[in-house]
């Protein structure tokens, strides 16, 4: 399949809320969507970093720079049979797996359609439609909290993920269970605490969540071992995960027993799979994770949440929950907690090119044959 030309696209897509986690208060979302070229095909992929270095340390202004001048030029022109060939190209420069992944991803959209076969079943997927739950930012009360819960177990979402951080925890959560005796909640702190906080982590253990996710440092592993030790409650791994690598070492430690795997964070769909694969030789369950994704980026993990070890709902919940109006024509809609994959080849989406035109701060075209 060879690569012939490429776009990059920045785009600011509005929330329809006001969506507040530990890092602060988010009320749009920045992407750089990618579109590579190839024998009459396309394939798309959108960046998960922002313009900021909140959640890990990439930033759009350096993915940016580094497509537009770096990865995308060292495969412009060349035709390479699959994915991993491409991998082997992009792999030797250091960190940016964020980067490198939305290169990665669009790669894989274009060599499934030359494949004619939906992404899902390249990569052996087992189902056609995935288990979604919701991810609710940190409300203005406890009130509130309950009633958005309520209002998303209603329609059919199989789990309630909370966000919380110090000062906003035992007495939120104690107050939803109460209401909700049965539902299935887990939380999520974005690394805002500390080991200081282990009596508030026992005092969890009350609220019985299915897990507490990432609580500690962003990079941190060891803690996270300690910390497991002394609860009862799963500990969930997110932005200490960039690698195959750092799960075996934390499943290992026993940092945790569950991983969120989101596959910009990991450096891809490859990535991705290995993952999977290691989280499955240790018998623990993944659950595909989210960053506020646009159409394209929510297709792809929607895809990849289809290999066997995604027993767990992910945060791919129905697009309209965010949008008024997405970056693809279709509705990547779910009913009664359940999202379907996208049947078509790749990713099985179609961008509205004339939205995403409009939405463009800036752009740019690479061609092989300038």
């Amino acid at each position: 399949m060879k690569i012939e030309a490429a776009e990059l696209r920045l785009i600011s897509l509005p929330l329809k809320f006001r969506f507040e986690t530990s890092f602060g208060v988010q009320t749009e979302r920045h992407l750089v969507v990618l579109t590579l070229y190839g024998e009459g095909l396309e394939g798309y992929a959108e960046t998960v970093m922002e313009h900021s270095p909140h959640y890990r340390e990439e930033t759009i202004a350096g993915a940016w720079d580094l497509l537009e001048h770096l990865l995308i030029p060292s495969v412009l022109g060349k035709d390479l049979p699959n994915p991993e060939a491409l991998w082997e190209i992009i792999s030797p420069y250091r960190g940016n797996k964020m980067t490198k992944a939305a290169l990665e991803m669009a790669y894989w959209d274009l060599w499934c359609k030359s494949l004619n076969a939906p992404l899902w079943k390249v990569l052996g997927g087992v189902r056609s439609e995935i288990p979604v739950g919701i991810s609710l930012g940190i409300e203005p009360s406890i009130e509130a909290t309950v009633e958005k819960v309520g209002r998303g177990l209603e329609l059919g979402y199989k789990r309630a993920k909370l966000k919380i951080k110090p000062g906003w925890d035992v007495k939120m959560l104690l107050s939803v269970r109460e209401a909700y005796p049965e539902a299935n909640l887990t939380v999520d702190a974005n690394s805002s605490y500390t080991l200081n906080h282990i009596s508030t982590f026992r005092a969890m253990d009350a609220a019985r969540l299915d897990y507490i996710e990432q609580p500690l440092a962003f990079d941190d592993i060891l803690d996270h071992a300690k910390l497991q030790r002394e609860i009862s409650t799963s500990l969930c791994l997110d932005e200490s995960i960039t690698s195959p690598e750092d799960a075996r070492k934390a499943l290992e430690i026993g940092a945790g027993r569950v991983i969120n795997l989101k596959p910009g964070r990991v450096g891809g769909i490859l990535a991705s799979r290995k993952v999977h694969d290691i989280t499955q030789s240790y018998g623990l369950p993944v659950w595909m994770g989210g960053m506020l994704e646009g159409g394209i980026g929510r297709a792809t993990n929607i895809h990849v949440a289809t290999l066997p070890m995604f027993v767990k709902p992910g945060d791919t919940s129905s697009a309209s929950r965010y949008w008024d109006e997405d970056i693809i024509e279709e509705a990547l809609e779910s009913k009664d907690g359940m999202m379907p994959v996208p049947q078509g080849p790749g990713i099985g989406v179609t961008p509205k090119r004339d939205f995403i035109t409009q939405l463009t701060q800036k752009s740019a075209y690479l061609s092989a044959n300038p």
